[in-house]
């Protein structure tokens, strides 16, 4: 991992060096101040890809809401969503704009989500009360890996079980045998992320084409939308 320069009248000459910015997005990271291009720069350095989350039909906006922001605070950048019976509308209070510095996909079926997955080179693990779920910490990370969070109040579905590579369950010493998904997501995240690190090395992190596209998002997103619209009609 690269550190940051703290002479900010160097940091975007770094960036180019570094090729993360572009000449053909000059137009808008030039507008972008060095405190704010600092910023991006960190979190970038700790986005990852190695760890993705898929949820199936969680139906709550406050949950939804809760899932996303902590997606943003451990670092995953993909959450692919699977809709339920509500739409998928996460609260703006909670997730305070956390989600927009996400990707996030929508699949049709919790299979075809799962399989594309599969296809390239990811195993799904998820959440399940079995008696066939491994603890948390056993979970092998020694390849990218998705971790699958169902319903609030059903878990995930039958096909969401039978084509994961996998289940675990959060090791509980009390009374309750679960936790609430937000809760639940965060715990299981610290965890795997952590773990990830150590285990996946550089591989954890983005690749620099990877890191090149998102930078170029994130700072079309922190130009103001009157300015990108003006800049976009011209």
């Amino acid at each position: 991992m690269k550190n940051v320069k703290t002479n900010h009248s160097s940091l975007k000459q770094q960036l180019i060096e570094e090729q993360l910015l572009l000449e053909d997005n000059r137009v808008y990271w030039e507008m972008i101040n060095d405190e704010r291009m600092e910023k991006l720069y960190r979190v970038l350095n700790e986005r990852t890809r190695y760890i993705s989350l898929l949820l199936e039909g969680v139906d709550d906006g406050h949950n939804q809401a809760a899932v996303l922001r902590t997606a943003d605070a451990f670092g995953v950048q993909d959450v692919t969503i699977v809709r339920g019976r509500a739409p998928f509308q996460p609260n703006a209070n909670i997730t305070k704009s956390a989600d927009k510095w996400l990707t996030i996909k929508e699949k049709p079926t919790i299979v075809e989500a799962i399989r594309d997955y599969q296809q390239a080179g990811y195993q799904v693990f998820a959440t399940d009360l079995s008696e066939k779920s491994v603890y948390l910490e056993d979970v092998d990370v020694s390849k990218p890996t998705v971790l699958l969070f169902g319903n609030e109040h059903a878990g995930i579905s039958d096909d969401a079980r039978n084509a994961a590579d996998g289940t675990f369950v959060i090791p509980m010493k009390g009374f309750v045998q679960s936790l609430n998904i937000s809760v639940a997501a965060a715990i299981t995240l610290h965890y795997i992320t952590n773990k990830a690190k150590e285990v996946a090395k550089e591989r954890y992190y983005l690749t620099l084409e990877e890191k090149q596209e998102l930078l170029k998002q994130w700072v079309h997103l922190s130009v103001p939308k009157k300015l990108r619209a003006k800049l976009t009609e011209s």
